[in-house]
């Protein structure tokens, strides 16, 4: 799945753009008042506005944003210099400024004198470069130390593949990390090894290198005419994982032209994206999950502090169970629960394996003797689970999502396509909380994981909320 705090940044960008084209066109008409008739900006806001002009303010914000959309500031910038990027807003600005003169000739409007174009037009540019710059600084300050950061892996030794992970190191604001390499032997591998770089392995075995890795992207650059079925099969692996591709290839064998694709230094580069979040109702899932979790938190306040209590005052050990579980794109995160069990259950685990009841690689006893008479309460209870809203508020999970399984269980799976799963933010509750829990078998539970993925909407996603409440109070599956 492409970087979903991309598709969030651009989205409130897209916005901001409108609110600066606004803002610009306030203060274009701010020396031009009295001009109007009008003698203070209270006047002037206080002004009838009829539906004529309503509707050419519409048609005028709908023009800047495909002006902006046509001259590329909406893709990606990481390879491309800020000098570029500033042109590219100059002449979208200019554009917009000729095409507010188009319509204020024939529509006849008094506001856009010589003093209020040159006005607007600076405002407007000057604003969308400095909020651009402010924004490349935010980003290269976050990407410098680590943050914000994509796990690429370069399929190909070739040349080019060479280039674009030097220049993907040599430019850590472009936020990349690059893993390594996978090819074949062929003549060009002395070379390459030449490079200091390193093979990490071969074709064959890129499924289980991405299996096991934390790879947020791959970037294929070999020969499209003389290894397309190698290309074919190792995109359909990512997909299969849920993991981003971006194919780099020149259509044809052309020395006097460069085909204009999503970066400057490269002939083109094809995105092929996994996953159906992304955009305004990500964005809405976001905020919903900051908002009902923080919410929870208050509202249950009195209720977690007094399960803390109980579980210090009946049973030796920790409150929480603070427990290592693969979340998105298969990253550790450490997530909490009140503790149920006695202190060293982990370590009792081995012996209890004969013991299991689910299939699949999932670990689970109803009646597990490692459970307190306390943790019974709050399993059947789901309170053990409350603590998970702190982990939802930090952004390592969201509300709803498939369950954050631990490492022991992620090492079973022995199928690629459940591990779609995790290109997705876990969560606390899903379609398999509402649909039987534990009575449910582990094959039917990832089948639910994926079908969440296909189908998700913000409307699901309050839809399975909804459905929490009384499968929690009812106890339904609960283990």
């Amino acid at each position: 799945m492409i970087t979903n705090r991309r598709q969030l940044l651009l989205s409130v960008f897209k916005l901001f753009d409108l609110a600066l084209l606004v803002g610009s066109f306030i203060a274009g008409a701010l020396p031009s008042l009295s001009e109007v008739g009008a003698t203070s900006l209270g006047d002037f806001l206080s002004m009838r506005i009829s539906v004529r002009n309503f509707v050419l303010f519409g048609c005028l914000l709908l023009l800047w944003h495909l002006l902006f959309s046509f001259f590329g500031l909406y893709r990606s910038k990481r390879f491309s210099s800020h000098g570029h990027e500033a042109i590219d807003v100059l002449k979208a600005t200019s554009l917009g400024t000729l095409v507010l003169i188009g319509l204020g000739i024939p529509f006849h409007l008094s506001v856009l004198l010589p003093r209020f174009l040159l006005v607007f037009w600076l405002t407007s540019t000057i604003s969308a470069v400095a909020s651009r710059s402010a924004m490349r600084f935010v980003l290269k300050y976050m990407r410098s130390h680590g943050r914000n950061l994509r796990h690429v892996l370069i399929v190909g030794t070739n040349p080019r593949a060479v280039q674009l992970a030097r220049t993907l190191e040599g430019h850590s604001a472009l936020g990349y990390r690059v893993l390594g390499f996978v090819d074949r032997e062929w003549p060009g591998m002395q070379e390459f090894r030449k490079s200091g770089y390193t093979c990490l392995c071969d074709f064959q075995n890129i499924s289980s290198f991405i299996r096991n890795s934390v790879v947020d992207e791959v970037m294929l650059t070999l020969p499209i005419s003389s290894l397309y079925s190698e290309i074919s099969r190792i995109a359909g692996l990512c997909d299969e994982q849920g993991i981003t591709t971006h194919v780099l290839f020149s259509p044809f064998d052309l020395k006097a032209t460069r085909a204009k694709g999503a970066t400057s230094h490269y002939d083109s580069l094809v995105t092929l994206r996994a996953g159906a979040m992304d955009g305004w109702s990500l964005l809405v899932k976001r905020a919903l999950d900051t908002l009902i979790s923080l919410a929870s938190i208050i509202l249950f306040s009195p209720l977690l502090l007094v399960t803390a209590v109980l579980i210090k005052l009946t049973s030796p050990g920790p409150i929480l169970f603070v427990q290592k579980r693969v979340g998105l794109n298969k990253r550790l995160i450490s997530v909490y629960k009140f503790r149920t069990m006695v202190a060293n259950a982990e370590q009792k685990q081995a012996g209890l394996e004969h013991l299991n009841e689910v299939g699949g690689p999932v670990f689970k006893i109803v009646k597990d003797p490692r459970i307190t008479s306390l943790g019974k309460f709050l399993r059947e209870t789901s309170i053990d689970e409350l603590p998970q809203l702190f982990n939802v508020l930090k952004g390592d999970m969201s509300l709803v999502g498939p369950r954050p399984l631990p490492v022991r269980d992620y090492q079973g799976f022995n199928i690629d396509w459940q591990r779609r799963r995790f290109s997705i933010r876990p969560g606390i509750t899903c379609l398999w909380q509402i649909n039987g829990r534990s009575s449910l078998s582990f094959e039917r539970w990832m089948e639910l994981d994926l079908e969440y993925i296909d189908r998700w909407s913000v409307w699901l996603d309050l839809q399975i909320l909804i459905r929490t409440i009384p499968a929690v109070l009812k106890g339904s599956g609960a283990a």
